[in-house]
């Protein structure tokens, strides 16, 4: 059998052995929206718990609109353009709106890719677009500490702005339940501080950090209280089928919004699975996510639940910019050299994770669940060093091995990785 994984921009065919059974696991199909650029403008007059868009612009003298960076694949081309319309046409001056890239500690958008990143070259001769740099210390405001402990530093451009919106793209993620929303502002626009402590390993061991959990998610709680402290935001919140066409949107006050297009998202999103299995093909969603091996931890976390303990998890993620940042190398080379469990108690004891730190404890998760094959086109001898992981040259012959050796020839396939979250429902 073969089957298209998600792999870079044109995927990745693998041939299955004729005698596996092969259980395909993706969402279930989605709507898509006839005419998107008239869903967001509707949207717009028909918020969500706020009033329309038009009535915020009026009374505002400057407009400072958040979005993703390069790793996700938000509908920028077809969202910033409506919004940016709408808004002059409430009288906003095109100087007063500044789209600000929400880079958290990840590098700048700049040059051919900002503007893949923007979609719409308009946009880019109307308005300011700038990133957001969170080692900056005096771009950042100091806005309090939250009962836990995070200091939350956010990005003044933002903080300073009459009108805050947030545009995102609603999809589970590993540690903050679902993405969108207030995970635009922190991490998004926060100063490295804000975001070490947000990710310190005493945060991640919360049994509430997971995948499509939000409600008990202390992480998602911190991200909340830094919201109150700025004084709310407002937001888009889009969500995209499999093959990136707009299923959903929706507009208005950042927290009721984007849980309601979490709702909107989770019967599609979130799988159940009858059974465990030893051996789970999965990807790191192809571009943009699958840029770097950093990314591509959220596929090996997002199949855990389906993971007979002590099976095979292969993970095929192209990585065509290497592993990450200097940070993450660092992180990972550490790893190695002490172990799982050295490092995990030595992290725990920081309140501030050193950068990048954390996607390698989120790999531990993962890793203490069984063994982790990756299959990689670009990585270098170097880098895959420092995967942790055993890398696979020939993946046919490599499942043909595992599966012989486990006596089990039932295979699960997640071909969109971790935007597909199966979940773990034995049948009764």
């Amino acid at each position: 059998m073969r089957i298209l994984m998600r792999y870079g921009k044109n995927g990745l065919p693998i041939d299955l052995p004729d005698n596996s059974e092969v259980d395909i696991i993706r969402k279930k199909e989605m709507p898509v929206l006839s005419n998107s650029a008239e869903a967001v403008r509707s949207a717009l007059f028909h918020p969500v718990g706020s009033k329309p868009l038009r009535e915020y612009a009026r009374e505002s003298k400057s407009i400072c609109i958040l979005m993703c960076d390069i790793t996700r694949p938000v509908p920028n081309s077809i969202v910033l353009p409506v919004l940016i319309e709408e808004l002059i046409n409430a009288g906003a001056h095109p100087g007063s709106i500044t789209v600000l890239v929400a880079t958290g500690l990840h590098r700048p958008n700049e040059g051919e890719e900002l503007r893949e990143l923007i979609g719409n070259d308009w946009v880019l001769q109307t308005v300011k677009v700038a990133n957001h740099f969170a080692r900056n210390d005096e771009d950042h405001v100091f806005l309090g500490t939250t009962p836990r402990g995070m200091p939350v530093r956010l990005d003044r451009r933002f903080v300073h702005a009459g009108l805050r919106i947030a545009i995102g793209l609603v999809e589970p993620h590993f540690m903050a339940g679902y993405s969108g929303g207030r995970k635009l502002i922190v991490p998004g626009v926060a100063h490295q501080d804000t975001i070490k402590a947000l990710h310190s390993t005493g945060m991640l061991n919360n049994e509430g950090v997971a995948n499509c959990v939000i409600e008990g998610n202390p992480l998602h709680e911190e991200q909340m209280a830094a919201v109150r402290m700025v004084g709310g935001s407002l937001a888009i919140n889009t969500v995209i089928d499999e093959d990136r066409n707009i299923s959903f949107v929706n507009f208005g006050e950042i927290e009721e919004s984007h849980l309601a297009a979490v709702s909107f998202a989770r019967p599609y999103f979130e799988i159940p699975v009858p059974r465990k299995y030893k051996t789970i093909i999965t990807s790191a969603a192809g571009y943009p996510l699958d840029r770097n091996y950093y990314q591509t931890i959220k596929g090996m976390v997002g199949v855990a639940d389906i993971l007979e303990p002590g099976g095979d998890l292969f993970v095929v993620s192209e990585c065509s910019e290497g592993l990450g940042a200097p940070e993450y190398a660092d992180s990972q080379a550490r790893l190695i050299t002490m172990g799982a469990d050295r490092f995990i108690e030595e992290t725990a004891q920081k309140q501030y994770a050193g950068i990048d730190e954390w996607e390698s404890v989120m790999q531990i998760k993962a890793m203490k669940l069984g063994t982790i094959h990756l299959y990689s086109g670009c990585l270098s001898k170097e880098e895959q060093s420092l995967t942790g992981v055993a890398i696979v040259k020939s993946l046919k012959e490599t499942i043909e091995r595992m599966i012989k050796a486990k006596k089990d020839t039932r295979v699960a396939v997640i071909p969109e990785g971790p935007y597909v979250i199966p979940i773990y429902r034995p049948e009764k």
